[in-house]
């Protein structure tokens, strides 16, 4: 993914219109830029020219990765030119080369920095850093080279692969099958590139509830001599996060998966690869419980059996001893579930605690006597938030990392004072989940956005030691899980400005210039769709609850299918028209999740609307079952097609819709199931538009034109006013009707006198008067300051500000954030009396973080829309 940031207008001008050119964006330059080009400019270094092809140079004594990124260069060069670069010594006659190695480990390198051929004092020391530099006569018999040199093993490969994208090879070359544009020639213009430290130290993905999708297709189909996943498996996901920057794994843990530790050469594949390996939250010291614990449940237990639980941490800690690694400390249950043994809060506390501390014995014995230079995190998940809050004492040196709710938003965030602790904090982060009150395991419809706003608020409130994203089965999350891990890596690179502009780029590079445009409006479409109501969630009830109907109005319901509709033909037209070399990758990144998040709808809302219609008129729900259950047949074909015939049958057991029959019946939607029994319909041919078939409105008494109800988008305000480094901030992208404004910058801050101090927004409006309910829409983000609530307050023509809570800590699990998160909104309301005329509301903030998504103002009840009027 390729920026220009603020300077890049300056540099599209020194450089050639006609040549085709790439900058290094991916981090911020310290530097003069790089730039590849298929014509030849005087001064250029020739990578491919003709039949000469520049050597590739590293040092057999380097770390592996270097190696592994190495031969991966040459590959993605062949990708690109169907010409492979060959590997040669450093002591052969070469007109031009590709050196590669990292400061210590590569004598070339190492030759070259003392001769002063190679400028290294802006990386050495550095964090995963590297220069990418071309240089003339970098030893007497190579006449030129571009070097890459890393700081460490991981900035020597991150500087191999961000050649790799310069070059046009993208990192879901091979997971989405990307294919690259071909050209006979590449040039590099003179110049240097140093990066610098990425924003978060350790940055990755926990692969999580792969019993549907990731297991089963490395098992059946891209491992069988395994049968499991194993280190052929996560080769191809190591080198899929080296691409993106990454550094980090929690592996799959769930009883399906054979744990990650079981399998010969998996931890050393994972060390081959420089990635650092974790565990999740449930699992301590590098264990997975599920798979390894083979005595009784019960015994996993530290009050009963502490000498059988501390040998079972030990094992682990003397095996991978060797291995770069996080530990995580702590204690819960088999599989996710709260910690046996424990009656009280009270009791749980310093038993934790003492937990920390023989776990920290464990890895002083045998990792390093110096416990606080070893890796070490604490995630106070679920239940164990309330620990932490209760004052339970983490070690000063170990990184706390708060999760988010399951669904998006952060629960905890550190005050100034905490973020004094030496091991500082982390974010464990999810699109997607398995649990209550609904999963969400299928589509990737987490927007961007939403990462950008949880994700900043997250870092500039200190969180910036670890951040993990699960990411299910990796597929199709692809779009979600990039965003997240370039914001890891570089922080600054996205800002409420730009944010919106990720899905463009993301196409560009995909895609080509051509489409681009339009397959981001796409995307863009498809977020917001879906960020309204998640395709898993499109039932009313919780699990075990009765029937209810939805809340969407009739007009709601038709509009919102004529929107999936019209996407779905939107992403249609493109799939036909675009290369053919392009359309597996189109498939996977955007034609599959749109048609198969149109076909939820349709299936969902064309039932309810079939019951709806029985009796008033019944060819009306005939057509509306038979619209339902066609959606559901095409979500079968398109997951057929997914699954056998795309890309060759690669995917093989990848995509499944829904979990197994009967499995976590209270963590799941049940899809309608329209009747058709006197009338069969089996046919492939797409039902005629829902509209066509909607009854007509039944006569009845007309509006009651004195009650008034209408909506204000947050966007759309008369005035705003900052006040000092404060102000009302427009999301784009981020709402269930429009856009959404919030306070920034995030940083954690309350205005104690509001009418001095507080920022504002202003909307004009005109009443016919009387008694009214205003009612603010908020996104159920969490307080940055616990234990104070969502708040913000209003004034009403220039009369003393009111405060409002909207959200008084409401509890995670409990049926209030059960639909404030499935309904992707929390409202706060108030009653007033307003006199005939035209009035100001004024919207006050009262502490950062809250995210205003649109106001609704009505005339004596609050009114029934779900979407707004």
């Amino acid at each position: 993914m390729h920026h220009f940031g603020e300077y890049g207008n300056t540099w599209a001008q020194l450089l050639s219109r006609a040549s085709l050119w790439v900058l290094l964006a991916v981090v911020p330059m310290s530097a003069q830029s790089l730039s590849i080009k298929s014509q030849f400019r005087p001064g250029d270094l020739p990578l491919v020219h003709q039949n000469k092809i520049a050597n590739i140079i590293y040092s057999r004594d380097d770390h592996k990765v270097v190696q592994i990124a190495a031969s991966h260069l040459a590959l993605d060069i062949e990708r690109v030119t169907g010409k492979k670069p060959p590997f040669a010594g450093d002591i052969e006659q070469i007109d031009t080369a590709i050196i590669i190695g990292t400061l210590g480990k590569s004598t070339l390198i190492d030759r070259m920095a003392a001769s002063g051929k190679l400028d290294v004092s802006k990386i050495r020391g550095k964090w995963e850093s590297f220069i990418i530099t071309t240089v003339q006569r970098p030893t007497p018999n190579i006449k030129r080279a571009l070097v890459i040199a890393g700081s460490d093993r991981r900035g020597t490969a991150f500087g191999v692969y961000e050649l790799s994208q310069m070059i046009g090879v993208s990192p879901w070359y091979w997971w989405a099958d990307v294919t690259s544009e071909k050209k006979t020639s590449l040039y590099i213009s003179q110049g240097t590139f140093i990066s610098r430290e990425p924003s978060v130290k350790y940055r990755g993905i926990f692969i999580n509830d792969e019993d549907w999708g990731l297991q089963p297709w490395a098992a059946k189909t891209f491992e069988p001599e395994t049968g499991d996943m194993g280190p052929k498996t996560y080769a191809k996901v190591f080198e899929l996060l080296l691409r993106l920057k990454a550094n980090t794994l929690w592996p799959a843990m769930h009883e399906v998966t054979k744990p990650f530790n079981f399998i010969a050469g998996n931890a050393q594949m994972a060390d081959d690869h420089a990635i650092v390996m974790g565990s999740s939250h449930a699992e301590p010291m590098l264990r997975n419980n599920v798979g390894e614990w083979k005595a009784n449940k019960d015994d996993y237990n530290f009050v009963t059996n502490p000498g059988g639980v501390t040998e079972y941490w030990d094992k682990r800690a003397n095996e991978n001893r060797n291995f770069e690694s996080i530990y995580t400390l702590g204690m819960r249950g088999i599989h996710d579930s709260p910690l046996i043994g424990t009656r009280s809060q009270a009791e749980r506390i310093p038993l934790l605690e003492k937990i920390f501390s023989v776990q920290r014995g464990l890895i002083a014995k045998h990792v390093n006597p110096n416990v606080e230079a070893v890796p070490q995190i604490f995630c106070p998940y679920k239940e164990v938030l309330a620990d932490y809050r209760a004052g339970l004492k983490v070690p000063e040196d170990v990184t706390i990392v708060f999760p988010d709710d399951n669904f998006g938003y952060i629960r905890q965030f550190p005050t100034a004072e905490e973020q004094k602790r030496k091991g500082g904090f982390g974010v464990y982060y999810h699109i997607s989940y398995l649990g209550r009150p609904l999963s969400y395991l299928w589509l990737n419809t987490t927007p961007p956005t939403l990462i950008w706003q949880e994700m900043s608020k997250a870092y500039e409130n200190g969180m910036r030691n670890l951040w993990i994203v699960n990411v299910g089965d990796i597929k199709p999350g692809e779009i979600g899980m990039e965003f997240f891990l370039q914001m890891a890596y570089d922080a600054d690179r996205w800002n409420v400005g730009n944010q919106k502009n990720f899905l463009g780029q993301f196409a560009k590079r995909e895609f080509g210039e051509k489409d681009s445009r339009e397959i981001a409006d796409v995307l863009d479409k498809y977020y917001r769709l879906s960020f309204q109501r998640k395709p898993e969630h499109l039932q009313w009830h919780l699990p075990t609850e009765p029937v209810k109907k939805s809340d969407l109005t009739e007009d709601e319901t038709i509009a919102r299918l004529n929107d999936f509709h019209q996407l779905r033909k939107q992403a249609e037209h493109l799939y036909t028209n675009i290369a053919a070399n392009k359309r597996d990758a189109f498939y996977q990144l955007v034609l599959y999740p749109v048609r198969s998040a149109a076909y939820a709808n349709l299936r969902f809302f064309a039932a309810e609307l079939a019951q709806s219609y029985r009796s008033a008129s019944p060819s009306a729900a005939r057509e509306m079952a038979k619209s339902s259950i066609w959606a559901d047949n095409e979500i079968s074909r398109e997951t057929k097609f997914f699954n056998e015939i795309l890309a060759g049958g690669k995917w093989r057991h990848m995509m499944s819709p829904e979990m197994g029959p009967g499995q976590w019946p209270s963590m799941r939607t049940t899809a309608p199931k329209p009747s058709l029994a006197d009338h069969p319909f089996d046919g492939p041919e797409e039902p005629n538009p829902i509209e066509e078939f909607r009854p007509l409105k039944r006569s009845g008494p007309g509006p009651d034109l004195s009650v008034e109800s209408f909506s204000i988008e947050a966007e759309r305000f008369d005035l705003k006013r900052d006040k000092g480094d404060f102000g009302w901030r427009v999301i784009e992208g981020l709402g269930k009707t429009g856009d959404s404004i919030s306070v920034l910058p995030n940083t954690a801050f309350t205005f104690s006198n509001i009418l001095s101090e507080a920022p504002y927004v202003d909307y004009v409006f005109a009443a016919a008067g009387g008694e009214y309910s205003i009612e603010f829409h908020l996104l159920p983000t969490h307080p940055i300051k616990a234990g104070q609530g969502v708040r913000l307050a209003y004034s009403i023509d220039n009369g003393d500000p009111q405060l409002i809570v909207v959200d008084r800590e409401t509890e995670v699990s409990s049926r209030k954030w059960a639909q404030n998160i499935l309904n992707q909104a929390t409202i706060g309301e108030v009653g007033l009396q307003i006199s005939k005329g035209e009035h100001r509301l004024r919207i006050f903030a009262v502490d950062t973080g809250v995210v205003l998504d649109k106001i609704v103002v009505s005339a004596g009840t609050s009114p029934q829309s779900y979407f707004g009027p």
